[in-house]
């Protein structure tokens, strides 16, 4: 007999609205979110990685959120440490009897805790990162890409972070994964189904707020508080290019262009590994991102009802 539903993963491209359906879906629920999100565990890194924790209220009750603001900004969270991480929380919020909702864009994350994979804490491979360093990103990008077992390609959008997931998959494929560390989860996946030319849209549209919002001083209050220009182009995407914009080596308008080009690439990066998580097994219910909240949410109860009903009679 197949295990009933144990979470609900809303999953999409940056820009779909899924934060704001996800929320609304565990307010609905009574339910807690657990954040899949590379770059909001940190902290003071609020505008850039869009946190938007106002989007957390639901008829004025806050819903109940982890995995966010839970590491300094400078250091190198990774997805060991997101699992073990993810798997005391989400046990945590079955013990009280709910059924946890994920959330996020980063799916690597979320493919290491449905299926339980087992992941190793990866040290520093420095004879490696030597050979590595003087390569461009495709040619970084092109090596990942010949690794055949579980690795990052969304977020390898600095050759740091491309050189760190090689180093990791090379570990890997050194030390094969064996057993799954954790038992996988059955769980009804939730994609927001966005339109090309939407997402585009929605992408441009936010950059121009967030930068309103005041994006640049956040990165120089980074800065100025010791983090060194390494460690914050590390991050990628808007700590990137604003770093590089903040310290001269870009003009302002050099920076918004770039940086533009480089979430429209990230957010197909995303797709695409969603739509390998599909070729792996997943099945994930597309549901138009562009409909209604209520709408979206009561989409999402019908699946999880029918899915209940059919574990029922499995």
């Amino acid at each position: 007999m197949e295990e009933a539903c144990q979470i609900i993963t809303v999953l999409g491209p940056t820009a779909s609205g899924k934060t704001a359906f996800a929320v609304a879906l565990a307010g609905k629920l009574d339910s807690e979110i657990i954040s899949a999100d590379s770059r909001q565990v940190y902290r003071s890194m609020d505008i850039g990685t869009g946190k938007d924790l106002g989007d957390y209220r639901v008829n004025g009750q806050t819903v109940p959120y982890h995995l966010i603001d839970i590491c300094e900004p400078g250091e190198r969270y990774n997805v060991f440490a997101y699992q073990h991480d993810f798997f005391r929380v989400y046990e945590q919020i079955r013990a009280k009897g709910k059924l946890p909702v994920l959330c996020g864009g980063s799916g690597l994350y979320i493919e290491a805790v449905l299926k339980g994979y087992r992941l190793w804490d990866v040290p520093p491979d420095h004879t490696l990162r030597d050979t590595l360093k003087d390569k461009s990103l495709p040619e970084l990008e092109k090596m990942l890409a010949s690794y055949r077992k579980l690795h990052n390609t969304t977020d390898t959008d600095t050759p740091q972070r491309a050189i760190r997931a090689i180093e990791i998959a090379e570990y890997n494929r050194r030390r094969p994964a064996g057993q799954n560390e954790y038992a996988p989860l059955h769980s009804l996946i939730i994609g927001t189904d966005i339109s090309r030319e939407h997402r585009r849209e929605n992408i441009s549209r936010r950059l121009r707020s967030r930068l309103d919002e005041g994006m640049v001083d956040e990165v120089r209050h980074l800065l100025n508080r010791g983090l060194s220009p390494e460690d914050l182009i590390y991050y990628g995407l808007e700590y990137k290019y604003i770093t590089l914009f903040v310290t001269g080596k870009l003009t302002y308008d050099e920076m918004t262009t770039q940086l533009e080009i480089a979430i429209h690439q990230f957010a197909k990066r995303q797709m695409t590994w969603f739509r390998g998580m599909e070729r792996r097994g997943f099945t994930i219910h597309w549901i138009d991102a562009l409909l209604p909240l209520a709408e979206k949410v009561e989409l999402t109860l019908n699946l999880l009802h029918n899915k209940i009903d059919k574990d029922d009679n499995t």
